[in-house]
């Protein structure tokens, strides 16, 4: 019988506001948030302890948060050093595990099942010692979940963060105990529609779904949601017993599905098209320069957009496929206008987003009767080096220097924020 894993979810408490209290002692004893304090309608992207325990949430408004907590110190998000520091904790968690896989900025997986005995074989000692080597290095406290799987230890880590020491265990012998008891919505994935349809079912908690037969939790999910549902079953009723045979993984897990960008627009600044189109192609331009570094190839274009009047919003996405897979800006940016042109109901917008997907390698591309595709790639790759040396700056359309354009302030940021 193979031995059972040790796996660990260890996550960074407050990750960006811990990081800039590191940065910033004299703010160890005050209520901290990263956001854009010139933005009273940005949102809060982290809070520290302090601020959150005066009413303070993540992703509520800058504005809202002062006014629940005005002594509230916010801070500017800077994306490069939270990154940097991400690395960091990675570079800490390899001294313990070559087995480490990132699940997002400031949470890892670590399997720690191979090299446990090189530091004594105590588990709660070794993770103290994570949990220590991690503070001094970075000021960040770690919360850390263990169990037999991925899905255990990333459900025992949501238990850790009501733990003094911030750690949990949940294994096989104590899920009837520890987890089942829980509520549905506390489950992995599990959303606000989703916890709707469960109470449709009359499963309230995890042990509901965990105790029934997978069978009849099938004909349950098909009744409240159609023929399609069996594999979303098979899914939620795995995760309730703690299933998981997904290992950890080093480095870059699957091969990307789609490549995208996307911005949160003013929508008071977004009301005709010509503005529009700067943005659409501004992203179309992002989109495709990825696709050329990945050597990827998109034949689906598709847009998602969010409309608002400051009342109401809706939002919507919609795709085609293009006639030969491209990366090219202009094939790109005329399939993406089109069904912008088609779909948009008039109503401002807050959000545009653009992608390709169904991809392939660039290794052949479909020639054309009418236009020199080859040349348009060797013009495109020429300005994607000049822009990789000297920076995304460097080589701007006139169009992106009008005032809906939005290209230079991205060049400032990482992931939608400032570096």
């Amino acid at each position: 019988m193979p031995k059972e894993r040790i796996i660990l979810l260890s996550d960074c408490q407050s990750f960006y506001a811990s990081v800039e209290k590191a940065a910033h002692p004299e703010y160890k004893d005050m209520p901290v948030a990263v956001g854009d304090p010139a933005r009273m309608n940005g949102i809060v992207l982290a809070a520290c302890p302090l601020a959150k325990a005066r009413g303070v949430t993540t992703a509520s408004r800058v504005g809202e948060a002062l006014t629940k907590c005005p002594e509230l110190v916010v801070i500017r998000p800077r994306m490069r050093t939270y990154i940097t520091v991400s690395l960091l904790i990675s570079q800490i968690y390899q001294g313990y595990t070559d087995m480490v896989e990132p699940f997002s900025i400031d949470e890892q997986f670590l399997d720690v099942t191979g090299s446990l005995n090189f530091f004594g074989g105590e588990l709660q000692r070794v993770i103290s010692s994570i949990q220590q080597h991690v503070q001094l290095s970075t000021g960040v406290w770690t919360r850390v979940g263990v169990g037999p799987t991925k899905i255990l230890a990333k459900m025992a880590n949501n238990l850790a963060k009501k733990q003094a020491d911030g750690i949990f265990r949940l294994g096989y012998d104590n899920l009837d105990e520890v987890l089942w008891p829980l509520p549905v919505h506390d489950m992995f994935m599990v959303g606000g529609r989703m916890t709707k349809n469960f109470f449709r079912m009359g499963i309230t908690t995890i042990g509901d779904i965990a105790r029934m037969e997978l069978g009849e939790f099938k004909r349950r999910m098909r009744m409240t949601m159609g023929k399609q549902s069996d594999i979303q079953a098979e899914y939620y009723w795995q995760t309730a017993r703690g299933i998981d045979p997904s290992p950890v993984v080093t480095g870059i897990r699957h091969q990307i599905k789609s490549v995208g960008h996307g911005k949160a627009l003013r929508w008071n600044l977004y009301t005709r098209l010509a503005d529009i189109e700067v943005v659409l192609l501004e992203l179309v331009i992002e989109v495709c320069q990825r696709a050329r570094r990945y050597r990827y190839m998109g034949s689906v274009v598709s847009i998602a957009v969010s409309e608002t009047d400051g009342n109401t919003s809706h939002s919507y996405s919609r795709q085609m496929t293009l006639p030969e897979p491209s990366f090219l800006t202009h094939e790109v940016a005329a399939a993406a206008y089109r069904l912008f042109v088609d779909h948009w109901t008039g109503m401002p917008l807050s959000r545009l987003a653009i992608s390709i997907s169904r991809l392939t390698d660039d290794s052949v591309m479909q020639l054309t009767l009418f236009d020199d595709r080859i040349r348009t790639y060797n013009k495109e790759r020429a300005i994607d080096q000049i822009k990789t040396r000297y920076g995304s700056r460097a080589l701007i359309r006139a169009s992106s220097l009008l005032e809906s354009g939005v290209a230079l302030e991205r060049a400032e940021q990482i992931g939608g924020h400032y570096k």
